[in-house]
């Protein structure tokens, strides 16, 4: 029987429809539910002895630039992203093999614009220092802020910022945003204000990421760009952690340059135990946790399993990736 490689998270738990509908569909799941961490390593699939059996892959936050993993899976017709971006998928080596990249847009994104409110009133509000001292048994006075008032910057306009704008309407806060392709309908209906890269950065108390991860974003946010930023301001960056320097944010932490942090995304993931930014005390992290919800994952496995399905039986998918070149 022809098998889907799994690495996404609590698939078994949590996205039962899919299984269900990739083995009604004919497909063998092959998935480890005692894994930790989302991937299935190259010294993994070595491993195996089924590897000319593995037709599909339904991959977490396994890196697919190792050409390794596609010629030790001759069958491989298609990779399919528990999520949205592609940045672990070298997609010219998709290309040169013959594999078909796929994701699922929009179908984590209310739960990632979710997080992000959440982690903006938390840092204004200091929830996560003040629950942490009362464990300790202090009661402190920390002052915090309030949204009302201040201004947000988005750098980027997508379906999550979008997500995100709508959902600040009620905290009567003025919402500045920056895209490469601006949507000036959607920014129009949503009250948000169009304007410069430069101009997010400098202007708001609060910069929302909402980009993805290339070789022109890589450390965008570095020592430089964080010294332009608004005394006092925080950062969000439930996107990419490659898009921050996170030596550099925690310096500027440190210092008192900027207010807060919250983090959901890591260049190098885990989070070493030595990071530097763990010993910044105005800080929110969460473990790449933007998309982790009981919705999200029924939304994103069976958006991904038909897509699947629809590449082995020569169907054109609905969410095919294509590598810039192509």
């Amino acid at each position: 029987m022809k098998k889907i490689l799994v690495s996404a998270s609590h698939f078994d738990t949590l996205c039962r429809e899919a299984w269900n509908y990739l083995e009604e569909s004919g497909y063998e799941i092959i998935f480890d539910p005692k894994k930790e961490f989302p991937d299935c390593t190259t010294e993994e699939l070595r491993a195996r002895s089924d590897l000319g059996e593995i037709v599909g892959a339904l991959i977490g936050l396994d890196d697919y630039h190792d050409e390794k993993k596609f010629r030790l899976l001759p069958g491989l017709k298609v990779i399919a992203k528990f999520g949205v971006g592609v940045d672990n998928i070298d997609l010219d080596l998709c290309t040169k093999y013959g594999v078909k990249a796929v994701n699922a847009p929009g179908q984590n994104s209310n739960a990632v614009a979710e997080l992000t409110i959440g982690m903006i009133i938390d840092l204004f509000r200091r929830v996560t220092s003040l629950h942490k001292a009362m464990t300790e048994g202090r009661w402190p006075r920390l002052i915090g802020s309030e949204i009302k008032g201040k201004t947000v910057g988005l750098l980027g306009f997508g379906a999550i910022a979008k997500l995100v704008a709508k959902m600040l309407t009620g905290f009567d806060c003025q919402v500045i945003a920056y895209d490469l392709y601006p949507d000036a309908e959607a920014a129009k209906e949503l009250g948000v204000t169009l304007t410069t890269w430069e101009e997010v950065v400098v202007a708001s108390d609060i910069v929302s990421i909402h980009i993805p991860a290339t070789a022109e974003t890589y450390h965008m946010f570095n020592g430089e760009t964080i010294a332009s930023m608004k005394d006092g301001a925080c950062l969000i960056n439930c996107a990419r952690g490659a898009l921050i320097d996170l030596d550099a944010l925690a310096d500027a932490l440190l210092s008192g340059k900027l207010a807060g942090a919250g983090l959901d995304a890591f260049e190098v993931e885990p989070l070493p135990a030595d990071a530097k930014i763990l010993n910044c005390e105005n800080l929110v992290l969460t473990p790449h946790t933007g998309a982790e919800t009981a919705e999200s994952y029924q939304r994103v496995s069976m958006t991904a399993a038909k897509d699947i399905v629809r590449v082995l039986n020569g169907e054109e998918p609905e969410h095919l990736v294509k590598s810039p070149g192509n």
